[in-house]
């Protein structure tokens, strides 16, 4: 029998994170490829360190003219990006830091057992485990801890991008420790906040009394009480962050972009890679039928796993563990989802609609939970198939 009394924690990352702005420039230089041409093949990978920028994978556009001609823009995009999330560090400054290009073309033993022909359809771009997760503790469908942590950030951003809030600066990690009881989270035991700040002077009261209004402003009614131990900025000052501070990779918070250690993880990262990488879009998949799972009253919590193997187009095992939360079947579960959704790698981007540049921004505050938009970003958030499952079972 599942713990219904216990605390769990999940932790969150800023935009301005160093492995945060690599995600950022990967999933942007995805995006101009996919603007170029829908079938792009991309895997872009960044590092980042002190006033220097290096990009490195493979690329592939049908026209090669087109994919000399968008290598040549691939600084102005890094630039760009930097910019937004808002360094302008002495040494860590969009416009000044150093940029090294390294992509190249798609490895063509790759592209074979991807590609589709008269004879085979598409496959998967690499083998995997993909997992996908849903709970009914929020009306996201998401874990409690994770939700908030990303929430907390995500209005923190808010305010220093706007002028509110200037003596903010981009880095930012945040930490929640949330009490369950009966197995629904119920409040905070301890807060983390560790926040960038680019007056000098400040100290950790200072920091707090900034962040705490809009702390507050996130988190439900009551989850904040006396009992609750607060540990803002508590190494003391945090002036110099980003790549300045501490160098950053892409693909280095898999914990942050899902469910926060509450579901499992394949271990594939997402960032940087075009929806063929069943890395990335199975594990949408995975999260779009937990989901729909869970919303249609089927379990409380839903773990769908999906298994792939490259060059092979349907996936080889399709797993369902609802922690004894079941209304249904596990296996009748399993049935039905298989049937609601084509999972092979191009039915999943058909039914997403994934071959469109809507991924910069899932690079920060969490690639699940989010509301799908009108563009077809964060489309695996639909719950759109919930009467399609209610009548498979």
């Amino acid at each position: 029998m599942s713990r219904l009394d216990y605390v769990f924690t999940s932790e969150s990352v800023s935009e301005g994170h160093p492995d945060k702005v690599c995600d950022r420039i990967s999933d942007t230089i995805l995006d101009a490829f996919l603007s170029e041409e829908p079938q792009a093949r991309v895997a872009c990978e960044t590092f980042a360190t002190t006033n220097r920028v290096v990009i490195g994978g493979e690329v592939g556009l049908s026209d090669q003219g087109k994919l000399t001609e968008y290598m040549a823009n691939v600084p102005d995009l890094v630039r760009g990006a930097i910019r937004d999330i808002g360094y302008e560090q002495e040494k860590f400054h969009w416009n000044t830091v150093k940029i090294t290009n390294l992509l190249h073309e798609q490895s063509a033993h790759i592209a074979q057992g991807v590609d589709a022909s008269a004879t085979k359809d598409e496959g998967a771009g690499d083998q995997g485990i993909m997992f996908g997760y849903a709970t009914n503790e929020t009306d996201a469908l998401m874990p409690a801890p994770i939700q908030y942590a990303h929430a907390i950030l995500r209005r923190l951003a808010e305010v220093r991008k706007n002028g509110t809030e200037p003596a903010l600066g981009p880095d930012a990690k945040s930490q929640l420790s949330v009490q369950y009881r009966d197995g629904r989270p119920v409040g905070v035991t301890s807060l983390v906040l560790s926040t960038q700040h680019l007056d000098e002077s400040l100290t950790s009261a200072d920091v707090r009394a900034i962040v705490e209004p809009y702390i507050r402003e996130v988190l439900p009614e009551g989850w904040l009480t006396d009992a609750t131990e607060w540990w803002i900025n508590p190494t003391g000052k945090f002036v110099i962050g980003g790549p300045d501070g501490d160098a950053g990779l892409t693909g280095r918070k898999i914990i942050v972009d899902t469910y926060g250690g509450a579901a499992p993880h394949g271990g594939g990262a997402f960032s940087g890679k075009d929806p063929t990488k069943v890395d990335r879009s199975a594990a949408y998949a995975a999260r779009y039928l937990a989901k729909n799972v869970v919303a249609a009253g089927l379990a409380d919590k839903c773990t769908i796993q999906l298994s792939y193997a490259i060059g092979v187009s349907k996936p080889l095992s399709i797993y369902a563990n609802t922690q004894g939360t079941n209304k249904v079947d596990e296996a009748a579960i399993e049935r039905a989802v298989s049937q609601a959704m084509d999972l092979t790698p191009r039915g999943i981007r058909t039914h997403l609609g994934l071959n469109r540049p809507i991924y910069a921004r899932t690079a920060a505050y969490g690639h699940f939970g989010r509301a799908p938009e009108a563009d077809g970003g964060f489309s695996w958030e639909r719950t759109d198939l919930v009467e399609t499952l209610k009548r498979s079972v």
